[in-house]
């Protein structure tokens, strides 16, 4: 691990990880990653419930961390792996505040409760994001606007009072390839900085989540009415 980012979700992650794929600190982490690996949801849910993990074995395909939920664990990537910088990402905290609770924090009323009792990918996944974000760092209050805020600030400034200055850059990606570059000692490319905005897509992923989710419980209730039916049908003596 050369690069762990330290910055909450919403705060150009994204973004981030394409730039330090091109620069060849890759493969990034991401939650993207997360999603993609059922392992992973569950070391990350016993990480929530405050059981150790091997970092070592988890990120050993990785190069870089970004996003959520590794940032959320940056001070325990540091020890793993002293070597590693840390880039702190930021964004002017009420547009992030906006940004977070129309779309991520949406994430967390899309997972219906039937689904996470008969889904364990489900109801892990979804007590990792509550231990690790919203029940943990947000202490269950991330629709209090100021309280929000203000926990987003102490973030900042502990990472800035954790991370010794020359490990450490604290940076918004709208500052592009120089900074960056400068701080990891490598050449700027001669391309845009990647500006990476998935909010739309994200939302539009959110709608049909919901419109899935409800519907889901009266498809599965009508395959199983219909199985039932087709089975006596078939143990009916013939006439």
């Amino acid at each position: 691990m050369k690069v762990i980012g330290s910055g909450f979700g919403r705060t150009g992650t994204l973004s981030m990880k394409h730039a330090l794929e091109e620069l060849g600190v890759g493969p990034c982490y991401h939650m993207e990653e997360v999603m993609r690996r059922g392992a992973h949801v569950r070391a990350w849910h016993e990480a929530s419930l405050g059981l150790s993990v091997d970092w070592h074995e988890l990120f050993a395909e990785f190069e870089s961390a970004v996003d959520f939920p590794a940032s959320v664990v940056y001070k325990d990537l540091m020890e793993a792996f002293p070597d590693a910088k840390v880039v702190h990402t930021v964004r002017d905290a009420d547009r992030w505040y906006e940004s977070t609770l129309e779309t991520i924090y949406q994430g967390n009323t899309l997972i219906p409760p039937w689904v996470r009792r008969v889904v364990p990918f489900a109801r892990r996944f979804a007590e990792m994001i509550d231990g690790l974000a919203w029940d943990g760092i947000f202490e269950g209050r991330f629709e209090d606007r100021e309280f929000a805020i203000a926990r987003y600030n102490e973030w900042t400034a502990d990472v800035i009072a954790t991370v010794p200055a020359e490990r450490l850059l604290v940076f918004d990606v709208r500052d592009g390839w120089g900074p960056l570059c400068d701080f990891l000692g490598v050449l700027q490319p001669a391309g845009d900085f990647p500006r990476v905005n998935d909010r739309e897509a994200m939302l539009r992923r959110f709608r049909f989540a919901r419109v899935a989710g409800r519907s889901a419980p009266f498809v599965g209730a009508g395959f199983i009415v219909g199985t039932i039916a087709l089975i006596r049908r078939l143990r009916r003596p013939r006439e």
